[in-house]
């Protein structure tokens, strides 16, 4: 198993670590999710950097890295909710994103098709995170931050959807 693949299972196994630190009610149990909720987020852009530079890119890392990111956020907002520091709505439409084009990219490996992350992806990506680095430090700028983070990850979604109109008609028929 290579460096790039324990990464990733690191990231797996930081997602309870983090739910169980974000709804803990002690002092301070806000900033120790930030703190791993950071720890995993640098672990996704290190993970895939390790794997394609070192040429060590794994069937398991293509698998379980967008798995990996999906819970990680998933469970953020999730947990958000819970602690009503978003609405249900916002994370539905995050949430919702990611299984769309996850979905997606599946039809296309069907097809033989590789959608690769776009740039409106990669800014979706960053805005989530710190999206949910503010929140969980209720910073003043935080809910006004989602609302952009919102907006960029529907628009990278579309985006997504527009560029893979071949793939989605040749998978129909």
């Amino acid at each position: 198993m290579n460096i790039a693949n324990r990464l990733t299972l690191f990231r797996l196994f930081l997602v309870p670590v983090f739910t169980f630190a974000v709804l803990l009610d002690v002092p301070g149990g806000s900033y120790i999710a930030a703190v791993v909720f950071a720890i995993a987020s640098i672990t996704d852009g290190l993970d895939g950097y390790l794997a394609r530079s070192r040429q060590e890119v794994t069937k398991f890392g293509k698998l379980m890295d967008p798995i990996a990111d999906k819970l990680l956020i998933t469970a953020a907002l999730l947990c958000l909710v819970q602690l009503h520091q978003i609405s249900a709505w916002a994370a539905l439409l995050i949430i919702g994103r990611e299984f769309a084009v996850s979905g997606l990219r599946m039809i296309a490996a069907s097809e033989g098709e590789i959608i690769s992350a776009s740039k409106w992806g990669k800014a979706k990506t960053v805005c989530q995170i710190i999206a949910v680095l503010a929140l969980l430090l209720q910073l003043p700028w935080a809910n006004q931050f989602l609302w952009i983070t919102v907006v960029v990850t529907v628009i990278s979604g579309v985006a997504y959807f527009l560029q893979a109109q071949d793939v989605l008609k040749d998978s129909m028929k």
